[in-house]
C-alpha cells in the first residue's frame, strides 16, 4: 500500500533532513541557538527548510491519496517527481552563493502545479 508515495516520503523526508542538518551546522559555526542571528546566508537556509516544511506535508498527503485512489502508477510518478523537482529547485534558489528568484520561481510554480493537478484529480475522482 502506497509504495509509490513511500519512494518520494522517502527521498524528501531525507531532503528535509539535509535541509535541518545544513541549519544546524550553521548554527554551531556562527554560535547562534535559536533564529538567524542577522546572517543572510543562515536566514535563507532557515526558509529554504520552512519552507519545504510548509508544503511537503500537503503534497505527499494528496499524493498518498491519489495513490489510494487508485490513479495510474505514472500519473502518481509524475506528481511525486513534480512535486520533489519544486522542492529541490526552491530550496537550490535559497541555498547558493545569492538568491536565484528564477529558481524560486520555478520551484514555487512547479510545487503549486503539483498540489492543484492532484487536489483537481482528486475532485474529479470524488465527483464522478
Amino acid at each position: 500500500m502506497f509504495a509509490i508515495t513511500s519512494i518520494y516520503a522517502g527521498v524528501l523526508g531525507l531532503f528535509f533532513v539535509g535541509l535541518s542538518y545544513a541549519i544546524t551546522i550553521t548554527r554551531r559555526k556562527l554560535a547562534v541557538s535559536l533564529g538567524d542571528g542577522g546572517d543572510e546566508r543562515l536566514q535563507r537556509q532557515v526558509r529554504a527548510q520552512a519552507n519545504c516544511a510548509e508544503y511537503l506535508p500537503l503534497g505527499l498527503i494528496l499524493l498518498a491519496l491519489a495513490e489510494a485512489q487508485g490513479a495510474p502508477a505514472i500519473a502518481v510518478h509524475l506528481l511525486g517527481l513534480g512535486l520533489l523537482a519544486g522542492r529541490l529547485l526552491h530550496a537550490a534558489a535559497f541555498l547558493g552563493a545569492a538568491m536565484s528568484l528564477p529558481l524560486r520561481i520555478a520551484g514555487m510554480v512547479l510545487t503549486f502545479l503539483t498540489i492543484a493537478a492532484t487536489a483537481a484529480g482528486l475532485l474529479l475522482h470524488g465527483f464522478f
